[in-house]
């Protein structure tokens, strides 16, 4: 059975004067599933979500979101999008049940339906206990999850979360998603923007973007297999000195420190583990231990992003050169 796409984008672009903040970026995102837009600050996540969201007029390229043109139907699209970002503007001095009140009226949610949505939402987000309490007096965590319930409170098919745990503590966090799981479950679209490389992994499928382009596509597991990455954890004394040796080495895609372990990604090697220990024994480093590791979203990220650095450095040398 074919999914049903909700959201679907051709070489989508946005330039700002002569500076392209988006290129040519094609997406597609089906129902029910968490689509994760993962990428540092400045690289075009946001400028992206402002287009799909229809706040922002793209320059080139289209898209369609929930069926409608992203360029000619704006205003049908934010009908039916929830949308929540890390400044979701809540009115402090209003209580967690007004502020849901009066979403559900931006919504124009007929009265009944706004107070079985108040009530759904509150059970469902934990909030209940706190109805009555002023949004200003909330802590972040709590502010964060009258967002959500305010966002989805007119029951979007399609939500937009940019950045939405940015600032929020672990806990929080981990609750949040728990939310965010729930609601996708129930059928409801997530396209979630995050540069945290372990909420990339808690979504069904991510797009990696870096200076405006899209590096990747696909399941986490998906990705970081493609990459093609070996990651070995060292443990050793000296393991500064020990990592900068390494990273001389070709074969070597990423060096990173944890205490006095040291952290090893590789492409391109047969025997990697016979490749660190020959290297290490040359330059007089005792490995004290040395064991396989899992690759992560994180490591194939930044593997994608120091590919990317590289050739664009290259070609700079090039036209230089030239």
């Amino acid at each position: 059975m074919e999914r049903e796409v909700i959201v679907e984008t051709h070489s989508l672009s946005r330039r700002f004067g002569n500076f392209v903040a988006v290129r040519e970026v094609s997406l597609r995102v089906f129902r029910g599933e968490i689509f994760g837009v993962l990428g540092p600050n400045g690289a075009g996540k946001s400028t992206t979500i402002r287009m799909l969201c229809g706040i922002l007029d793209p320059t080139g390229g289209s898209g369609r979101v929930v069926g409608f043109d992203i360029a000619t139907q704006a205003e049908k699209i934010k009908q039916h999008i929830g949308y929540m970002t890390q400044r979701f503007s809540l009115y402090e001095d209003l209580s967690v049940e007004e502020n849901l009140h009066f979403y559900g009226g931006i919504y124009d949610l007929p009265t009944r339906r706004r107070r079985e949505r108040v009530e759904a939402v509150l059970a469902q987000t934990g909030l209940t206990e706190r109805r009555g309490q002023i949004a200003g007096t909330l802590s972040g965590g709590w502010k964060q999850r009258v967002a959500l319930a305010c966002a989805t409170i007119h029951e979007p098919p399609l939500l937009f979360l940019d950045e939405p745990t940015a600032g929020v503590d672990p806990v929080s966090r981990r609750q949040f998603w728990d939310q965010i799981h729930r609601i996708a479950s129930e059928g409801t679209t997530v396209l979630v923007t995050t540069h945290y490389m372990d909420e990339a992994e808690r979504c069904h499928r991510l797009a990696f973007i870096f200076r405006g382009e899209l590096l990747a596509v696909g399941a986490p597991a998906e990705v970081v297999v493609a990459r093609g990455l070996t990651v070995f954890e060292v443990e050793l004394e000296r393991a500064v000195q020990a990592g900068e040796q390494l990273r001389a080495l070709p074969e070597v895609d990423g060096i990173s420190h944890y205490g006095g372990v040291i952290r090893v990604a590789l492409r391109g090697t047969a025997e990697p583990e016979a490749l660190l220990r020959r290297e290490l024994e040359r330059g007089g480093f005792a490995v004290q231990r040395m064991t396989p590791s899992r690759a992560t979203v994180e490591d194939a990220f930044v593997s994608m992003v120091r590919e990317d650095e590289e050739r664009r450095a290259g070609g700079v040398r090039q036209e230089a050169v030239a």
